[in-house]
């Protein structure tokens, strides 16, 4: 039985945790925080999965929540204009439905779930050392841990990472209390708000630890307006001001948000990072190569809604790759094959990701204009956030977009 240990336990490393288990692998997982601790803890993330990474969780049986969960059937985009109205405003609506579960509530029970099956967890913050001495210890030593000390053994892909410092100021508030859209009161929707010059404000339903709640999520331009959370620690100060700041901005969303309330008091979350795609492979002082896993070698801005789909797509490519590869050694070559056949899909994700953080060009602002007029434009942005591959088609090159809008129409 090939034995493999998995550091991090958020959304790539459990899952593939779980679906290496169900192949009989002999499965370590090491995480720095026990399942109550990561319950009772803060939010983590504004995670919503669409269709394609939700059917990878059931493909496994550990879509336990898809019950529970509100079911997201649309997604929809607003765009401010000077005057505080809407100069846009359309609902797309997806193929296949799309769910979000606070990481608290879904990690803690995938873990208790592993534990259960005969997994061997263990808790304890790695440190490069430990690195050093398992990874010559275990056929294969899988990092998934995006944050902290041993992201830094994984070197820059400078070609691949245009920006060095971080693009958007990150605030996060999960409330009860949100009233539905008006304009669709019986369809459950992430809302995407665009400010221009500002930042963006998005809104979706979740279904956290106390039940049914929404995320409120701002994206602030660093140094501008929205770039006021750093030093805010008190979470109903937090709250305070991303309510003002939506009545400034986005006077739609704030008057179906006048009732809210924090869904508890770890339920505020700020901070910001810089994209980045990192080397996939590094080696240990001792010779031992180890693999990274989902956002410790791309990690892209939230702009696009990503993080929890690619880190699912990334955990559901690397299990293929392990369960194909037998008995045969898993070496350098082999590490880097499997990182490209997932680069093959998260390539798509970087792309539109890092497009979505510049000022858009007037061809994609008339697509997003002729969205709100002509719905299967809407539709098929919308749907993009589950295959961001398809944004190759009629959303990077004005002739391709003009030729799109064209056959709508034509």
């Amino acid at each position: 039985m090939r034995r493999i240990l998995i550091v991090g336990a958020g959304q790539s490393g459990l899952q593939l945790a779980l679906g290496l288990q169900a192949q009989r692998y002999e499965v370590t997982l090491m995480s720095h925080r026990t399942a109550d601790e990561i319950r009772c803890g803060r939010v983590m993330s504004t995670q919503c999965m669409f269709h394609t990474a939700l059917q990878h969780e059931r493909d496994l049986r550990i879509n336990f929540w898809e019950s529970q969960a509100p079911r997201i059937g649309g997604l929809g985009v607003s765009v401010a204009a000077p005057d505080g109205s809407r100069a846009v405003d359309w609902l797309g609506t997806l193929d296949g439905y799309a769910q979000s579960v606070d990481q608290r509530l879904k990690m803690a029970g995938w873990m208790e779930t592993f534990a259960q099956r005969g997994g061997q967890l263990v808790i304890h913050g790695a440190a490069v050392s430990d690195l050093d001495f398992f990874a010559t210890r275990y056929d294969l030593t899988l990092i998934a841990a995006g944050k902290g000390e041993l992201v830094s053994i994984f070197a820059r892909d400078r070609a691949r990472s245009p920006y060095d410092v971080p693009q958007r100021a990150l605030a996060v508030a999960y409330v009860h209390g949100l009233g539905p859209r008006p304009e669709h009161p019986d369809t459950e929707a992430v809302r995407c708000n665009l400010v221009p010059g500002v930042g963006e404000l998005f809104v979706m339903p979740t279904l956290t630890t106390s039940g049914r709640a929404d995320i409120l999520f701002w994206e602030g331009v660093p140094g501008g307006p929205l770039d006021v959370f750093a030093g805010i620690k008190d979470p109903g100060e937090h709250l305070a001001t991303t309510l003002e700041l939506m009545e400034r901005f986005t006077p739609w969303e704030y008057a179906r948000a006048t009732r809210v309330e924090l869904t508890d008091a770890n339920g505020t979350l700020a901070g910001r990072y810089a994209p980045v795609v990192r080397e996939p492979v590094a080696r240990m002082p001792s010779g031992g190569l180890v693999l990274g896993v989902a956002d410790v070698v791309v990690a892209n801005d939230p702009i696009t809604g990503q993080g929890s789909n690619s880190a699912s797509k990334c955990a559901a490519s690397y299990l293929a790759a392990i369960v194909e590869h037998g008995d045969r050694p898993f070496d350098e070559a082999w590490m880097r094959a499997t990182f490209a056949r997932y680069w093959d899909t998260a390539r798509h994700v970087t792309k539109w990701t890092n497009a979505m953080l510049a000022p858009p060009p007037e061809h994609v602002l008339k697509l997003i204009g002729a969205a709100g007029q002509v719905r299967p434009v809407a539709d098929r942005i919308a749907n993009g956030f589950d295959d961001p591959g398809d944004f190759e088609e009629f959303f990077y090159e004005p002739e391709k977009a003009e030729a799109y809008l064209a056959s709508l129409v034509g």
